[in-house]
C-alpha cells in the first residue's frame, strides 16, 4: 500500500512560523514534524510514499531527498502554481502516484501515535476513516461511527475526524482536476454506507497553532504529558 502526506498548506494559523518555512518543516522533539511521519510510514511497512507540495513548497524535497535515508522512495507532488487546491484536489492531482489501489493519507500537521497499519477495505467500501475523541477545539466533532460503519447523522454522538483515512481511488472517480473539498465527497460516500471507521483512544494532537506545535515539543522532550 502507497501513503500520501498532505504537505502543501500554507499554515496561516502558524504564522510567523510560516512566513519562511513550510509547516512541514517546523521541528517539534529534534527533528522536521513531516519526519516524524516518514518514519512512523516506514516502520509500518509503507515504501512508496507521497508527499504533495505548495507554499514554499521547493524547500521540502531539498530537505527530504528521495527518502533513502528511511528507506522508502519519496515522490512529490507540486502544487505550487495551482495555489490551494484543498484535500480532494490535491489527492486527485497525486492519483497518478498513488496508483490504482487503496492508499492512506495523512494530514502533515498532526500528530498522532496510530500505528498507520494498512487497512484492506471492505468490499464496495469506498474509506475508512480513523476518528479520535473530540478535542476542545472541535467539541461537536464530525463524524458518528457506529459499530465500524461511519455517518455524518448529527443525531448520534460525533466523534472527530484526526486527518487519517484510507480511501480507494473510486471515491475520486466523479471529481474534476481543481480545487475541491474531501467532506462532501466523504458525506456523499456515507450515505451510501460506503464508509467504515475506527476510534483512536491514543494519543492525538491538531498542530494548527504555535502554542499546540510548542505542546507537542515539550510532550516530545518528556517534560509535558499530552492530553488528548
Amino acid at each position: 500500500m502507497k501513503a500520501m502526506i498532505l504537505a502543501a498548506g500554507h499554515g496561516t494559523r502558524m504564522r510567523p512560523l510560516t512566513d519562511h518555512t513550510p509547516k512541514p518543516l517546523l521541528p517539534v522533539g529534534g527533528k522536521p514534524l513531516i519526519v516524524w511521519h516518514i518514519e512512523k510510514l516506514a516502520k509500518a511497512g509503507y515504501r512508496d510514499i507521497v508527499i504533495n507540495i505548495g507554499w514554499l513548497g521547493d524547500q521540502i524535497p531539498a530537505a527530504l531527498g528521495n527518502g533513502e535515508q528511511w528507506r522508502v522512495n519519496l515522490h512529490y507532488s507540486d502544487e505550487q502554481q495551482e495555489g490551494v487546491l484543498e484535500t480532494a484536489g490535491g489527492i486527485v492531482k497525486a492519483l497518478p502516484l498513488l496508483g490504482n489501489e487503496p492508499f492512506l493519507v495523512i494530514n502533515g500537521d498532526i500528530w498522532c501515535d496510530h500505528l498507520c497499519t494498512p487497512v484492506a477495505l471492505q468490499e464496495n467500501d469506498l474509506a475508512h476513516l480513523v476518528l479520535v475523541s473530540n478535542p476542545a477545539h472541535n467539541p461537536d466533532g464530525d463524524f458518528a461511527l457506529q459499530g465500524n460503519r461511519v455517518s455524518d447523522d448529527k443525531i448520534l454522538s460525533c466523534h472527530t475526524f484526526s486527518g487519517m483515512g484510507f480511501y480507494h481511488p473510486k471515491l475520486f472517480s466523479t471529481l474534476s482536476y481543481g480545487k475541491q473539498p474531501l467532506a462532501p465527497l466523504l458525506r456523499g460516500a456515507m450515505h451510501n454506507d460506503l464508509v467504515s471507521g475506527e476510534l483512536h483512544q491514543g494519543e492525538w494532537l491538531d498542530i494548527g497553532t504555535p502554542e499546540r506545535l510548542r505542546t507537542l515539543d515539550e510532550h516530545l522532550s518528556g517534560s509535558h504529558r499530552l492530553s488528548v
